[in-house]
């Protein structure tokens, strides 16, 4: 007696190779039989007319806190996903100090929200693991260890080259991060505090990482006027130390990289031609999503969000940002000067800043009658830098020429807080399949799927997941081909997807029928000898 048995489904497999008809059962959460006449189950679902696939992989979330705070997480679990990868850009939760706990909160709260009554009892990644496992997850989560935390415990926040008994140190740290179960490193490298960081302190951790079978993501340097420079860094350095790369978000955006995707791609293929191991993931839209702070230049963000607010009230450091901003470029802000324009609040910390969401820098200024380098400055000083914005900087030809890619795999990026959220938060997954795959015909259903599933479940090293095949963990999707499609957009960004009709985590009906359960089947999948489980 099987508890599932899904009838006649047109199976995409995550391998890529042709579709196909057939029944899967489900059972103990695991993948029990595809074929026909596979027995009894306690429920037959009909899929004729449905694909089933495997479940989603987001390769970059940002979900550290809001599958805790938001168990249901139908972000997620509307559109298809069952695996994500958090712990990203450098920045999250583990492993921390009571001390630097306390600054990250307030430096990512525009990602996460800081919630005051909340369990922060964890301090290792090990703990911050069983944290997850013990309240239950509506997704699979993979976590990888950030950079930035690995620098604030030896060196604080501060600016600097690390000394080598502090990269010694970092390295130990890691370490530990691994063998309890993180899959990799993840760096933020126009994010304090490890935007500070030389090559030689990334060196080191990669080869920690690599050693102990991880892989390296990293938000590189540049994503504006230096992007090229920033790819090719990351590149030399998987070559030098023989980690494992994944390049996150892996866009080429603002004015200086329109139409220079080729240039990337090249870069890419002949890195893999030389033996490199490298992938990336992009989400299918053009703006990109941070905080506000985050396009500061790195001198005036050092040494945490309280020395920063002391340095937006100084006239001389002021004078300095201003110059950086509109003038110069800032690091922050990817090389290039800030097009206020471009930049739109997304979500703020004070509900007395609520106006401003849904319009931009420039906006506001016209409407006020004020100067937009004033009113950056003073909704960052009134928030206490806990703004959201999104940057309308893509270009199509670049977002359409890279996803194309025999490397890439999917990921949102998606941030949950805010006002008006950037919608690949809900949308990223659908949107892929029905606007890009079915609609624009950029790749078939089953390179798609592939992009989304195997692919991603190879760059995890995860065992037993992300295909539809026997013995395979039941992490499945049911979706009409035809109807699926994004519905979030920028004004009701929350708006789940269309076409899904079921999602399976480890077995147990996370959709069914369109309609979310609340069932909390997910959990930690954590690195081994063996690989992910």
């Amino acid at each position: 007696m099987h508890d599932t048995v899904i009838r006649a489904a047109t199976v995409v497999d995550g391998t890529e190779a042709p579709r196909y008809t057939a029944d899967v059962a489900i059972s103990d959460g695991v993948i029990a039989a595809i074929g026909s006449e596979l027995g009894p189950a306690r429920r037959v679902i009909d899929a004729d007319g449905l694909v089933l696939s495997p479940g989603f992989i987001d390769m970059h979330a940002h979900s550290d806190l809001q599958v805790l705070l938001n168990p249901e997480h139908p972000s997620r679990i509307t559109q298809g996903v069952t695996c994500e990868v958090i712990g990203q850009d450098g920045l999250s939760y583990a492993p921390v100090s009571d001390e630097t706990l306390a600054v990250v909160r307030r430096q990512i709260a525009g990602w996460n929200t800081d919630p005051e009554d909340f369990d922060f009892s964890w301090r290792t990644v090990g703990e911050y693991l069983d944290h997850l496992d013990a309240a239950g997850t509506a997704t699979n989560l993979a976590y990888l260890v950030p950079h930035g935390l690995l620098r604030a415990l030896t060196r604080g926040f501060d600016d600097g080259v690390a000394s080598p008994a502090e990269v010694e140190r970092m390295q130990e740290i890691l370490a530990q991060g691994l063998r309890e179960g993180a899959v990799g490193l993840s760096t933020g490298l126009t994010y304090t505090p490890a935007m500070y960081a030389d090559d030689a302190e990334l060196a080191a951790l990669m080869r920690t990482t690599g050693e102990l079978g991880g892989y390296f993501s990293p938000h590189h340097r540049s994503y504006g006027a230096g992007a090229m420079e920033a790819y090719a860094e990351m590149i030399d350095l998987s070559r030098r130390t023989g980690c494992p790369l994944h390049l996150a978000h892996a866009t080429l955006n603002f004015g200086p990289n329109k139409g220079r995707a080729p240039e990337l791609l090249t870069l890419l293929d002949e890195a893999v031609a030389a033996g490199a191991d490298v992938s990336l993931d992009t989400y299918p839209y053009l703006p990109g999503a941070t905080t506000l702070a985050a396009i500061l230049p790195s001198w005036a963000a050092a040494g945490g969000a309280d020395a920063t607010l002391v340095r937006l009230r100084d006239p001389q450091d002021l004078a300095r940002i201003r110059e950086h901003l509109e003038h110069t470029g800032s690091d922050g802000c990817h090389g290039v000067i800030a097009e206020w324009e471009t930049i739109e609040i997304s979500g703020v910390g004070d509900d007395a800043l609520a106006g401003y969401v849904g319009r931009t820098v420039a906006r506001i200024a016209a409407d006020e009658g004020r100067d937009p380098f004033d009113v950056c400055i003073g909704i960052l000083l009134d928030d206490r830098l806990a703004t959201g914005i999104l940057q309308h900087v893509g270009h199509e030809e670049n977002v359409r020429a890279i996803m194309r890619h025999r490397t890439h795999t999917g990921g949102s990026d998606g941030l949950l807080v805010g006002g008006k959220p950037h919608p690949r938060a809900w949308g990223t997954f659908a949107r892929y399949l029905g606007h890009y795959s079915r609609d624009l015909g950029l790749m078939s259903l089953e390179e798609c799927v592939g992009h989304l599933t195997g692919r991603a479940a190879r760059r995890l090293r995860l065992v037993r997941r992300g295909l539809v095949r026997e013995g395979y963990a039941a992490d499945l999707a049911l979706f009409d081909p035809d109807v699926v499609i994004d519905r979030a957009t920028y004004d009701a960004p929350r708006t789940p997807a269309a076409g899904f009709t079921h999602v399976f985590v480890r077995g147990v009906a996370a959709l069914d029928d369109g309609e979310t359960t609340g069932a909390l089947a997910g959990g930690a999948l954590r690195l081994t000898e063996e690989g992910v489980l």
